[in-house]
This record gives C-alpha cells, structure tokens and sequence, in this order.
C-alpha cells in the first residue's frame, strides 16, 4: 500500500539518468513544469540540456517567460539550457509541403489542390508532429551536442494516440496494394519508415529512454496515469516511472487535514499497474512554477509570501448564476473548454446535473478520449450520458462507406481500393468526427452538453470541420445531414462555450489563448469558471493562505478577460460526485 510520505523526493539525477526523458499524464497535473524543473536542475548540475514539447497547447514560453519556436532557443539566466516547441500548424504546413511540392508544375492546379485538401485533416498535423518528433529522438548530430533530450509531451489520450501511429502506418503501409503515394494523408509516408521504426526503437530502450508519469496524488489523475503506464507499456516502453506532484503535508487545521487526508485515501487505493512503477514525490508548492526562479525552486525548497491583496473584481459570479443565464438564453449545445486538469468534466457534470434538476432533458457527452465522465456521474443521475468509443466508431464508419459503395455498383477493384483507404489509421478521425457531430445534433430536442478534450485536440477538431466536410463527401459521396448542421449550429445563438481555468498563471494564458482562437473561428464564450479556489476558504495554513493570496491577481486577469463574466468555484474537501456537484 502506498504511503506518499515514504517516498523518495524527486532527483533527476538519480531517478531519471538515461539520455531521453519523456514527460506524459494528464493535463494540468504539472507536467510541463516538472519537465521545466528537471531540465534546469540537469543543466545546473553540468548537463548539456535540449527540452522539447510536442504539446499542440503547449505552454512552455509562459513557464520561462521567453518566446519559443521551432528552433533550438537558448533559456537565459539557464547555462546549457535550450528549449523548443514543435508547432503543430507549422509541422503539418511543412509536410503538406513535402508532399504535394513534387507534384507542382507536373499535375494541374486543381489537382494539387484536391491534395492539399486532403491533407488538410488533424491526423495530418499529428503525423506532421510525429515526423519532427521523430526527428529529435533519432538526430545523431543533435545527440551528440546534448546530454540530455527532454520531451514535453501532449495530455496523454494525444500522446497515446501519436505513438500508437507508427506501428499502425507501418501495417498498412506494408499490406497496401497501391502504394503510399494514393493514400491522402498517409502519402509522404513510405520513405519514413525507417525513421519511424528507429524513434519506436529508441523509445523502448530502457537503456536510452526514461518515461516519466506525472500525477497529482488525485483519483482521476492517477487512474490515467495507470492507463498511460499499462499502454505504453504494451508498447514495449516499459523503463518507466512515477512522479507525484503537489503532494500536500500533514495539516494544522481543518482544511489542510482534509487536503492531506483527500490524497493520501487516493494513494491507498493506488491502482494496480502503478504499483510496479518506481514513485517519487514533489512537495505542493506556495507558488505559482513560472519564471526561472520558481522552476528552479520546484525539486529544492519552499516559499511563499501571504500578502494582504484585495480583487478589483466587481461581482464574482456563482456556477447557479451561469445555469440562470443558459436557461434564460435557452442555450442548446453547451460546451466546457480548456487546459487539462482544470476540471473541465466536473464543470459540465455540474451544469448537466443543475440543469436537469430544474426539468431540463439533458444529454452529458464527451469527446475526450480519456473518458472520465464515469467517474463523476452514474446512471441513475437522471441524465443521458455517452462517450465517443473511437474503435465502434471506426468499424460504423467503414461498414456504412462499404455498404453505400456496393449499393451504387461499385467495380470490384475500386471496392478494394475503397477498403484499403478506409484501413488508414486516419480514418479514424472520420469516424469520431462524425460522432461528435451527431452528438451534437441531439440539440433538437435536448440540451447537450459537451466535456471537451483538452484544448489543442479540441481546437484541432472545430478547425478541421470543413475539411471533414470534404472528407467525408470524398469517402461517402454526400455529406451527412448532422454534418451539414453542425458549423452553422455552432456558431448559433444555441450554442456556449464555458471556458474553465484555474486561478494560476499557465492555466489563466493558455484559456486566454483558446478565447482568442475560439473568436477566430466565431464561436460564443462568454462565460469564464475559475474552479478549485482557495480564496474564500477559512485556514490558516500558511501555505494554502501564500496561494490564495496569489490568487487575486489571477481572478481579476479573466475578470477583464472575461468582461465581467466569470464564475468563482471554490476548492471543495470531498470527492465531487453525484450530487455533491449541486454544492458548486
């Protein structure tokens, strides 16, 4: 049984020495800043060090306060310490690119376009990202300048997803009767296999390649932990260990007790697949892990100043408030947005459950690939629930292509030809997409409300609609009615977008990040959660009062982001469950 406090502090020196790390779990647990912290103790301690994110949200430029490309970046006030993000819209332009630049000036115009259409799709951007991935983990140039290579990796559903690629390509790549070449998305493949190969090679070398699950010493995060080490695992990425972040103390008083005790009840019922795995912890910090000093600080010591700070916030709102302004604006398609780990799940359980309370039919559905709704509400809620099951999905999908195409007659050799693009890993994203936009049709005659993925898969999904759209007309020869209805819906009076965020500074820029997008493509946010709050709670807990004191500036930020329109939730002791979220 586990016991957080007979756990080793976190040393990257002695629990991480093998020459690539890379950091996975669940969105907002504290990954990017413990990859952060382990990259500049490293390169304090002699380390050559290259840090690397593969996140499409990725926030490192907010933790060391530097702008970031695609480009090895030199981190000031940090000797040895370079640091770059691979941009998934820059990535996947490039391999477009790549693709479709031998065909110009050979095929006409329209045909090169019809390419570029079809690579248009967000598994293009996650083969485009896969290709530069592969490319830090198998550089031999780049290995022998560094030490130390680093990957911050996407939330771990995405980065299931991008490593189970490879493998997949490589299949389908070996049975295909036509060649890469035909295949859309999949077309710059063939001569990338071996690259992919010898990344999968390095990566399951325990010799090579450390895997680092970072977790909060939380129910849900460490259930995904355990599904990230089990999968990954039957990967061959097996030289694995664990990393508890903002592990509490023993408390002084009611409130401090009942955060120790919440994680230590989740520690004794630590999941089976973690127990195998080798756990450290990181002590929960007074502040916030952004600037060098505080990254320095993570993995070493302490701090924290309780200062007296008032809010220039008018009205902090409650989660009722916002369930009043949804009913009064019969609002249809509801949707809960933003960072991993800010609890964005228990948001939308919560509204789903206020507003079926008041007589609402209500539909709670999620597109997040990790699923967690079932550990939030249970049936007998009252409310309809369902997940997209990706693999039901895919086999829908492919039956309903192929039945279509034998009823129009479809020769022999094209039907082979039909079911061997519909066997593309990318096909997939087809099939969820058409899900998500079926789920979202169900606004007909109930309200829907939606927990989202975490934000860059989101995003990758509403700003592919159109390609979709012409995906799917491709494939199936018409679109969809849910298809057709989805954009216009979305971008209707019917339809809210709730941004969720945290009262710290990575979650508050990164929500910032998704509104600015989210205007971009027309979409309505005009309300803001700040869940989790410590700031209306009684303690005197210095620590917990150094980071409700750290607050104020946070709140008053999505204040004027927000125009005035956000909700305060405060940081509750027990699980948020049933009917424990009408207390929110």
């Amino acid at each position: 049984m586990a016991v957080v406090n007979e756990m080793a502090a976190f040393n990257p020196a002695k629990a991480a020495g093998t020459k690539y790390l890379f950091f996975t779990g669940k969105g907002g647990v504290g990954k990017t800043s413990t990859a952060c912290a382990t990259a500049v103790y490293l390169a304090d301690h002699g380390k050559r060090v290259l840090l690397v994110s593969t996140d499409p949200a990725s926030n490192l430029q907010d933790v060391f306060s530097t702008a970031l490309g695609g480009e090895e970046t030199a981190i000031p006030q940090v000797p040895r310490l370079f640091a770059l993000n691979i941009d998934p819209v820059q990535a996947a332009e490039r391999y477009r690119e790549s693709v479709v630049g031998a065909y110009r000036g050979v095929l006409p115009e329209a045909a090169i376009e019809n390419m570029r259409e079809q690579l248009s799709g967000s598994c293009t951007t996650e083969i485009a990202a896969f290709n530069e991935f592969s490319r830090f983990l198998t550089d031999t140039s780049l290995s022998a300048r560094y030490d130390r290579i680093i990957f911050d990796t996407a939330p771990t559903g995405h980065t299931l997803r991008l490593l189970q690629l490879p493998s997949a390509w490589s299949g389908f790549i070996e049975q295909s009767k036509h060649g890469a070449s035909c295949l859309g998305q999949l077309s710059g493949l063939g001569d990338k296999r071996q690259l992919y190969e010898a990344a999968v090679r390095t990566l399951s070398d325990g010799e090579k390649t450390t895997l680092v699950l970072v977790a909060r010493p939380e129910e849900t995060p460490l259930k995904e932990a355990a599904r990230a080490a089990e999968e990954l695992a039957g990967l061959g990425i097996s030289h694995q260990i664990l990393v508890l972040n903002a592990v509490a103390p023993q408390g002084d008083d009611a409130i401090s007790a009942n955060l120790y005790e919440k994680q230590q009840a989740a520690l004794q019922d630590l999941p089976e697949a973690l127990c195998r795995v080798p756990m450290y912890q990181i002590p929960l910090r007074a502040y916030n892990i952004t600037g060098i000093a505080n990254v320095r600080d993570m993995l070493c010591v302490d701090h924290g100043e309780i200062a007296a700070t008032e809010l220039q916030a008018e009205r902090l709102y409650r989660l009722s408030d916002l369930v009043d302004d949804l009913e009064k604006k019969q609002r249809k398609v509801i949707f809960t947005m933003g960072k991993g780990g800010v609890g964005k799940t228990t948001i939308a359980a919560a509204l789903a459950l206020a507003l079926a309370r008041r007589g609402e039919r209500v539909h709670l559905a999620t597109t997040d690939p990790a699923a967690h709704l079932k550990f939030v509400l249970d049936e007998e809620s009252g409310i309809r629930m369902s997940y997209i099951d990706e693999k039901a999905e895919l086999k829908k999908y492919q039956d309903d292509v192929v039945r279509e195409a034998v009823t129009g007659g479809i020769a022999p050799a094209d039907l082979d030809y039909i079911k061997e693009d519909l066997r593309s890993p990318c096909t997939q994203e087809i099939a969820v997409f058409r899900a998500f936009a079926e789920i979202v049709a169900r606004a007909e005659d109930e309200i829907v409300v939606i927990d989202t993925a975490p934000t860059g898969h989101t995003l990758l999904l509403l700003e592919s609609t159109e390609a979709y759209d012409r995906e799917l007309r491709r494939a199936q020869g018409k679109t969809p009615e849910a298809v057709k209805q989805l954009l216009p819906r979305l971008k209707s009076e019917e339809t809210e977008v709730v941004i969720v965020t945290l009262p710290e500074a990575t979650p508050v820029y990164e929500a910032e990040r998704l509104q600015a997008d989210l205007r971009r493509a027309h979409l309505r946010a005009n309300w803001w959660v700040v869940n989790q709050s410590f700031r209306e709670i009684e303690t005197k807990n210095p620590l917990l009062r150094a980071r409700a004191a750290q607050e104020a500036a946070w709140i008053d930020e999505v204040d004027r982001t927000s125009g005035g329109h956000e909700v305060l939730v405060p940081w509750k002791a027990e699980q948020m469950k049933g009917s424990a979220l009408l207390s929110l």
